[in-house]
């Protein structure tokens, strides 16, 4: 029996991460900062189909000693998937220090000290690590300057991981383009939300589903390893 670790996986993306991976039959690893109750109930629900196989662990992941605590209370482990991570704006005439160790060391310095110190327990089982990045790394988003540069370095460090842990670590990362709408500071207007989707070749949002079948493929892909896999319904090709 495999097991999984998705962290943010109480909501949105990672939720969905975290059922389609146990529906493949994976033990799954809920990660939560402050939504207990939610990464619970998901837990509840996933041990309801399958008993014993989902449990729940806190940690804040800007806070490099909660990293080390909830390694270590990890066995053993096949995959990583990086997902958690905080979106809002950052205009640059705005730009503050707290903001941008908040935004940079969640989404870049916990996905990176998570992958390090679980590589030994990944490699002893051949695992591998998904992280997951955004369109925006590579195609910036207006008044997001932090964000966009976490996200790019996430990207490199995808590519980075996977030459320093091979052979025994595949590390991919796959690129969500408009899946779910942003919620409280970040949400957008209507007039935002139809601009967004005139510039997608499919003309519609995604699904987290979507991102969570192409997670499963890559833990699946045993020759597959340093790519970026872009799941925007063409959004790129007009940016």
């Amino acid at each position: 029996m495999k097991t999984a670790l998705i962290t943010g996986g109480a909501h949105r993306i990672g939720q969905q991460v975290c059922r389609t991976l146990h529906q493949d039959n994976f033990n799954i690893i809920i990660h939560y900062n402050t939504s207990e109750l939610a990464a619970q109930n998901l837990a509840d629900e996933l041990n309801s189909i399958r008993a014993d196989s989902a449990t729940i662990r806190q940690a804040l992941l800007s806070n490099i000693n909660e990293i080390e605590q909830l390694c270590q209370s990890i066995e053993s482990l096949d995959v990583l998937v990086n997902n958690a991570s905080v979106f809002y704006p950052t205009p640059i005439n705005q730009l503050n220090p707290s903001d941008y160790q908040n935004i940079m060391n969640t989404n870049l310095m916990g996905p990176l000290f998570l992958s390090s110190t679980l590589s030994t327990k990944l490699a002893h089982n051949q695992g591998c690590i998904i992280n997951i990045v955004d369109i925006h790394g590579d195609r910036p988003l207006r008044n997001h300057t932090i964000y966009n540069i976490s996200k790019a370095a996430i990207a490199m460090m995808t590519k980075t991981l996977a030459k320093e842990l091979a052979p025994n670590i595949r590390v991919n990362g796959v690129s969500p383009g408009s899946i779910l709408w942003p919620e409280n500071a970040a949400e957008l207007t209507s007039s935002q939300k139809q601009s967004m989707l005139d510039k997608i070749a499919l003309n519609k949002q995604g699904s987290p589903q979507d991102i969570a079948k192409t997670v499963l493929f890559l833990t699946q892909s045993n020759y597959i390893t340093g790519q970026i896999v872009a799941v925007d319904g063409g959004r790129s090709l007009n940016q």
